[in-house]
């Protein structure tokens, strides 16, 4: 059912809509704290299941 549900040109409506939005001087910024937020999240699920950090990660 959702095998083809996201095409290229999906993508590419929604980079436009986001610029039109947002403006293009925030979008760095913004993908930057989302970068940010991914690894906090990430540390925290791995220290939560008690593994330890690799070298490099």
């Amino acid at each position: 059912m959702l095998r083809n549900a996201v095409q290229p040109w999906h993508l590419i409506v929604l980079l436009v809509v986001c610029l039109l939005v947002f403006g293009s001087k925030k979008l760095p910024d913004m993908a930057r704290s989302l970068g940010r937020s991914m690894r906090i999240l990430k540390s925290e699920t791995r220290a939560l299941r008690g593994e330890e950090p690799r070298e490099g990660s």
